[in-house]
């Protein structure tokens, strides 16, 4: 069975066509049958899944109605879900088990969905590529010799893949942005601040956001009007207008819309399969009335610099909870200096160790003016950019990354070609803006994402933009050759 969309299932359970319990079943048969060779998934209690599954079917049969009642829906490993493991993708967190929810777990739970899965990700959310889990890397579902994109591979590719409608990842510098462009289907990074991360394991908390992920605008909806909500345990959280358009979501009027395209994003580097696909999304927004505006955001060229320099600071900081003397992997030593030390260098791969040492230089005595405080400024001035564009454009349309997903081990011993697959992606991150990745089509038989940004807090325009778009193509629908396979 290949899985539906979260809303053609809504619609189903709403009339007591499907069943919960038939569909998380149907969930775990699918990843029973796939996940040995996409690897995927890092843990799952069936058991308790279909307990959840039976006791929203009764809310159902009560009447209950709400946007993710019943629905399946797989979690990134470093959100907590309580009683289940929650590795982060690492060897220091593997016997570690969730002792509370995260707040968008909580509030999902509360309406209802069920989750069946935790997924694999790059360890810490540390990667690009999904090669970087200490488990194993996650496959691409179009071609399983190529990488699904990181650091929210397991989650994508369990969209992309059928095992469930709905998944959670979370973006840091573009962890579902990239993953759903490589992988074919559609994510979104709120605004900052509009869905908490009480509960997501920290790895840069400036940039951190929580970003649901399916397979169009509209499920995603549903997830996004689940979990939105001032939330008192994050101090950054804050509500998001407009939420009542979500569900259900409508096309937004694409005539008169402005439609800004950055030179920047449109230059060398560019695969020209990519620019050609995305230049053709573009003109079916055109064809519909909406105005092309070409605009310049000049401080683009610094944004994998100062992202880099911020995100290893703050990631230099975050991870230092993680010594082996309250919980996790420990490895014994004479003294407990010997124990941190030793435990962390036997429990974290090498890319997390880059990033760590890269922050803690750049923090250190005499760096700290020179390397941290000086891309604070950067920050400022790509964020600067977007205000000015957004002062003469609605949204911006742009390509996801330079090229398409790229062989395993093609860039594993290039950190900084590594780095520049987020090109596209980390200026966003560094302005706190939302932004959308969705199928644009194909090319070389892999699939293409178009990113749209807007200005802050115009998240659900960004959505309704999206769902536009989609109601005009079929890029959304194509399921790939492995996961057709029954």
């Amino acid at each position: 069975m290949v899985v539906g969309t979260a809303v053609g299932w809504r619609e189903g359970l709403d009339a007591g066509d499907l069943s919960s319990e038939s569909l998380v079943r149907a969930s775990f048969e699918r990843i029973r049958h796939l996940d040995d060779r996409l690897h995927a998934i890092l843990a799952t209690d069936e058991d308790r899944s279909l307990h959840l599954a039976r006791k929203a079917d009764a809310r159902l049969r009560a009447g209950d109605r709400s946007p993710v009642l019943g629905l399946p829906i797989v979690i990134k490993d470093n959100l907590n879900w309580t009683g289940l493991p929650m590795s982060c993708g690492s060897r220091i967190l593997e016997s570690y088990r969730s002792p509370y929810d995260a707040t968008v777990v909580e509030r999902l739970l509360a309406a209802g969905a069920v989750p069946v899965a935790k997924a694999n990700m790059d360890e810490f959310a540390m990667g690009s590529s999904g090669e970087y889990s200490a488990f194993g890397p996650t496959r691409n579902p179009w071609d399983t010799d190529r990488v699904p994109g990181g650091s929210s591979s397991g989650s994508v590719v369990a969209v992309s893949a059928g095992y469930a409608p709905l998944a959670l990842g979370s973006d840091t510098g573009g962890s579902v942005r990239l993953p759903a462009a490589f992988c074919g289907v559609t994510a979104l990074r709120p605004t900052y601040g509009v869905l908490s991360r009480y509960g997501l394991s920290a790895m840069a908390s400036s940039l951190d956001q929580v970003g649901p992920i399916a397979g169009s605008a509209a499920d995603i909806a549903l997830a996004l009007r689940a979990m939105t909500g001032l939330d008192p345990l994050d101090s950054t959280s804050t509500d998001l207008p407009g939420v009542e358009r979500l569900v259900p979501l409508r096309p937004a009027p694409l005539k008169g819309l402005r439609i800004g395209v950055p030179t920047e994003y449109f230059g060398e580097g560019l695969e020209a399969g990519v620019r050609d696909l995305v230049e053709k999304a573009i003109q079916v927004l055109v064809d519909q009335g909406a105005e092309i505006r070409e605009v310049s955001l000049p401080h683009t060229h610094y944004a994998i610099d100062t992202y880099y320099l911020l995100c290893t600071s703050e990631v230099s900081s975050n991870l230092s909870r993680f010594d082996g003397v309250r919980y996790g992997h420990r490895v014994e030593a004479g003294s407990l200096p010997g124990l941190i030390a030793e435990t962390r260098d036997n429990g974290l791969g090498n890319e997390v160790k880059r990033r760590i040492l890269l922050g803690a230089f750049c923090l250190s005595k005499g760096y700290y003016e020179a390397f941290y405080m000086k891309a604070l400024k950067a920050r400022t001035l790509v964020a600067r950019d977007f205000d000015r564009a957004f002062e003469s454009v609605d949204i911006l349309a742009t390509p996801v990354s330079p090229g398409i997903a790229f062989p395993f081990g093609a860039r594993t011993d290039d950190p900084m070609a590594m780095y520049l697959a987020d090109a596209f992606t980390v200026p966003t991150s560094l302005a706190g803006l939302p932004c959308l990745s969705m199928p644009a089509g194909f090319t070389a038989g892999m699939p293409v994402g178009i990113q749209l940004i807007g200005p802050a807090f115009s998240d659900v325009m960004l959505l309704e933009t999206a769902h536009a778009f989609q109601s005009l193509t079929h890029h959304h629908v194509a399921s790939p050759p492995l996961a057709a396979q029954e």
